[in-house]
C-alpha cells in the first residue's frame, strides 16, 4: 500500500455511505471551507443539509463511498461512470477530511478504488480525474498511484465562481498492475 504507516492501512476501509451512522462524521468534514476549496459543492452549513445529501445523492450514486478509520467516515471516493458512447471511461473524486491529510490516506483509497474497479466494471477502459492546477496534494496522490498527467485544460470550469485551470489525469486499464 502507498500509505506511510502500514499499521495505519490495517484500519482503513471504503464501504458504501450511510447516514445513519456517517451524516455527523460527514459533516465534520463537508463543512469545512478549506477541504471544500477545491470541490464542485459548497460547504454544507447544516448537519440536516448533509443529511439530505447523503439520502438524496450519495446513496443512490452508483459509486459513491466513504474512506474509514476504524468504520469512522474521514471522507468520500467516487466514480462516476459516463453514459452513451463515452461509457468505456469514468471520472474519480475524492474527499478527506483534514487532520487526515498527509498521511497516505487519499493515495491509499485511489489505489484500492484503481485495484478493483477494473473488474467491477467490464466496460470501463479510462478513470480519470480533473483537479485544480492549485491542488498540488491531489496531483501529487494521483501521480504516486500511477495516473498520467495528460495536461492542462485552460479556463476549463467555473468553479466557486472564478474561472479555473484544471489538470487531467488518467489511469487506464491496461496501466494496471
Amino acid at each position: 500500500m502507498s500509505s506511510k504507516d502500514p499499521q495505519l492501512c490495517s484500519k482503513l476501509s471504503i464501504r458504501p455511505i450511510n447516514s445513519a451512522i456517517d451524516a455527523e462524521d460527514f459533516f465534520v468534514w463537508a463543512s469545512d471551507d478549506l477541504v471544500t476549496r477545491f470541490c464542485t459543492w459548497d460547504s454544507y452549513k447544516s448537519k440536516e443539509q448533509a443529511i439530505e445529501y447523503i439520502n438524496n445523492n450519495a446513496m443512490k450514486h452508483p459509486y459513491f463511498k466513504v474512506i474509514c478509520l476504524n468504520n469512522k467516515a474521514i471522507g468520500a471516493i467516487s466514480l462516476t461512470l459516463n453514459d452513451g458512447n463515452d461509457k468505456c471511461r469514468g471520472e474519480l473524486g475524492y474527499v478527506l477530511a483534514r487532520e487526515y491529510w498527509g498521511r497516505g490516506i487519499a493515495t491509499w483509497a485511489v489505489e484500492a478504488v484503481v485495484s478493483t474497479v477494473f473488474e467491477e466494471r467490464s466496460e470501463l477502459e479510462r478513470v480519470e480525474a480533473l483537479v485544480d492546477v492549485e491542488n498540488i496534494g491531489s496531483q501529487k496522490v494521483l501521480e504516486k498511484v500511477g495516473f498520467v498527467k495528460e495536461g492542462v485544460l485552460r479556463k476549463y470550469c467555473i468553479l466557486k465562481g472564478k474561472i479555473r485551470d484544471m489538470t487531467m489525469f488518467s489511469f487506464l486499464r491496461k496501466d494496471k498492475p
